[in-house]
């Protein structure tokens, strides 16, 4: 009895000083919000918002395959740009690459001073042609409604380009003097990978010799309702980037008439092979810019989910089941395995010979695209399978520090122009046109000033994409006030 009393106690005495470093860490959590000043937001111009439209018109779409390519539509966006914006076209040096990508370069007085690069993307994803009717307005007519301006693109990322050059002509227009040089680099097909545009130019930067002093492209929004247990408002700058692997799975077995089926067909040995990858995903794991979401968000959040977070190296398994319960969450800390093509059988009375299949991962940070190949070849275990990979594959971007002054910069900035929002970092489970900057400069970040929330979230890339008109005139505003904080 006596030693049954003695093991209570240990018990009792471990769960107090259990709770009670919980609670010491919680209590520790210091907010790492910055304290910034507001400002009055620069009025745009008042043929802005024509311009927003009248770049919505233009079907600069990157089809999937090349022969449906049409350069007619680049080119128009050709002479959208030097017409709407003169100043910019005249004042600053331009160079277009592969014909449609276009490069703007603002020298500044300090030749002493690295540059600032600002990303954005021309090209927009395809809108399907049996979904037209469920379009509210047509994708493609730039329609202005109210508060709102709809569109293909709205979103993804003409806001980008229109809200830079905005910004351009209007500091221009007030002989606005630099002493950072600056760079607007507009790829024309980042949504099939950025391989003639952002490429290009990248390429060309670092032949050139330039070293920037940070890099900025679209990836991070300020989210409404979006981020679980935050009422408020979060600017969500990114850090990183997942990297991006197809690979073609392909088998082949003696087909023949479907009265008579073998005991394995190519359908059945693909669709096992596909069942294996799902049941085996690629493990959880918090990486590095989690971590620091953790560590901007936590302290901010309600005393349960902060104290979660507050402990997060002693409470990772609890961390990692919840991060694992939502598709948003579990692509923040795992590889996903996403099977997305599958082809097989021309005939419903005849076995195929032939199965073939598409699966597409995103690589999470310290993960190698050699990594996901080795685990498919461990899990399906079959050699009658053949693995390729597809055409476009990207690596893991590397992790830019949200410590940095130049992360600073983005952040002060938003503070200014949105007062009452969080800023974080965090991990970009999509692909930019900032990948290909890696040479480029130690800074790289991913943050557009526009607002999603649950109603537009799932028009980019979908139905009805739309902006309301207030979010790109802040972006416009933004991309004034960040040039000027960087000078």
């Amino acid at each position: 009895m006596g030693n049954l009393k003695k093991v209570f106690l240990v018990v009792v005495i471990t769960l107090v000083l259990f709770i009670a470093y919980l609670l010491f860490n919680t209590f520790n959590f210091d907010s790492k919000q910055l304290s910034v000043a507001a400002v009055t937001p620069v009025k745009p111009s008042s043929t802005a918002l024509l311009h927003f439209a009248d770049a919505l018109k233009i079907k600069t779409v990157s089809p999937e395959k090349l022969t449906e390519f049409d350069s007619i539509q680049f080119q128009n966006f050709n002479t959208f740009l030097t017409s709407s914006y003169p100043l910019a076209d005249s004042l600053l040096e331009h160079k277009t690459f592969n014909s449609f990508s276009h490069l703007y370069h603002w020298k500044g007085s300090d030749a002493n001073l690295k540059p600032i690069i600002l990303l954005a993307h021309l090209d927009v994803v395809p809108v399907i042609e049996k979904n037209l009717s469920e379009w509210k307005v047509a994708p493609f007519e730039g329609v202005i409604q109210e508060d709102t301006i709809w569109g293909r693109g709205t979103i993804d990322d003409k806001v980008g380009v229109v809200g830079i050059m905005e910004a351009v002509e209007q500091l221009l227009k007030n002989n606005y003097k630099p002493k950072r040089s600056m760079y607007f680099a507009f790829g024309h097909d980042e949504e099939i990978g950025g391989r003639n545009g952002a490429v290009t130019m990248a390429k060309y930067l670092q032949e050139q010799g330039v070293k920037a002093e940070f890099v900025l492209d679209e990836g991070g929004v300020v989210t409404q309702g979006l981020v679980p247990g935050m009422t408020e408002k979060v600017a969500l700058i990114g850090v990183a980037e997942k990297g991006y692997l197809s690979l073609n799975l392909g088998v082949r077995i003696e087909g023949g008439h479907s009265s008579m089926p073998g005991k394995e067909t190519s359908i059945d040995v693909m669709a096992n092979a596909i069942t294996k990858l799902k049941k085996n995903p690629l493990p959880t794991k918090i990486t590095e810019p989690l971590k620091e979401f953790m560590e901007y968000i936590g302290p901010e959040m309600p005393f349960m989910n902060k104290m979660v977070f507050a402990n997060k190296s002693i409470l990772s398994p609890v961390l990692l089941s919840v991060y694992e319960s939502t598709a948003s969450g579990n692509a923040q800390i795992r590889t996903t395995t996403s099977p997305t093509i599958f082809n097989s059988g021309v005939k419903d009375n005849i076995i195929p010979l032939t199965a073939s299949a598409t699966v597409n991962f995103r690589i999470l940070p310290e993960t190698t695209t050699e990594d996901v190949i080795n685990h498919v070849k461990n899990v399906i275990n079959d050699e009658r399978i053949t693995i390729e990979k597809g055409g476009f594959v990207s690596e893991p971007s590397k992790h830019s520090s949200p410590e940095a002054d130049q992360f600073k910069i983005i952040n002060t900035t938003i503070l200014q122009l949105f007062p009452n929002v969080l800023v974080s970092p965090y991990l970009v489970v999509g692909g930019t046109d900032a990948r290909h900057y890696n040479e480029i400069s130690d800074h790289i970040y991913r943050f557009s000033p526009i607002q999603l929330n649950k109603n537009n979230q799932k028009s980019f890339h979908g139905l009805n994409e739309r902006i309301a008109i207030s979010d790109f005139y802040d972006s416009i505003a933004f991309y004034i006030q960040l040039i000027k904080n960087s000078n």
